[in-house]
């Protein structure tokens, strides 16, 4: 199915436009909610990566002689911040939770899926660097280091998925 017949289908009934017209929406397949779950996920992710990849390399920033560490430490900690406050924004409202209560759920229902995403995506990139191109230093001045990293955040996208399953199954993360 292709990304306008799919939101034709299953986005466009979400809105308030559609819904006035035409009523409920039309209940979505388990796996498009999953999906939607993982993209949200991925967002925080992709967001704090390009932010913090790009800080770590202006500002030379090494963790025992390598970049690598410091972008896996600075990565990982402006994903969740960024992930935790864009899941506060679609779970808060969805359960009435007030900002101190949605953001402990929103820790809790981001937390898992983020590492998730990010263990294929650092499991990805130490490939990369240690195995595959180990005397060509990756850094994000290079077009292929951030070709590396799409491919790490499809990879991200699909070790994040099993996680989300079991997040929205348990009621953890609302299913978008």
């Amino acid at each position: 199915m292709s990304a306008s017949r799919g939101y034709r289908a299953w986005g466009r009934p979400m809105s308030d436009r559609w819904q006035k017209e035409h009523g409920d929406p039309p209940e979505r397949p388990f796996w498009t909610k999953v999906a939607v779950g993982v993209s949200h996920c991925g967002a925080g992710c992709t967001v704090g990566d390009i932010i913090a990849e790009t800080a770590i390399f202006l500002f030379g920033v090494e963790i025992a002689g390598r970049a690598l560490w410091a972008e896996y430490a600075g990565d990982y900690i402006l994903a969740l911040a960024l992930g935790v406050v864009f899941q506060y924004f679609a779970l808060a409202p969805m359960r009435g939770l007030g900002p101190g209560r949605g953001l402990v759920e929103a820790l809790k229902a981001d937390f898992l899926s983020l590492t998730a995403f990010e263990v294929g995506l650092f499991g990805w990139m130490a490939l990369m660097s240690f195995v595959f191109l180990p005397g060509s230093p990756l850094h994000p001045g290079s077009p292929v280091y951030w070709f590396l990293m799409q491919i790490g955040m499809v990879i991200g996208f699909f070790t994040a998925w099993p996680m989300n399953i079991w997040l929205i199954r348990r009621g953890i993360k609302e299913a978008m």
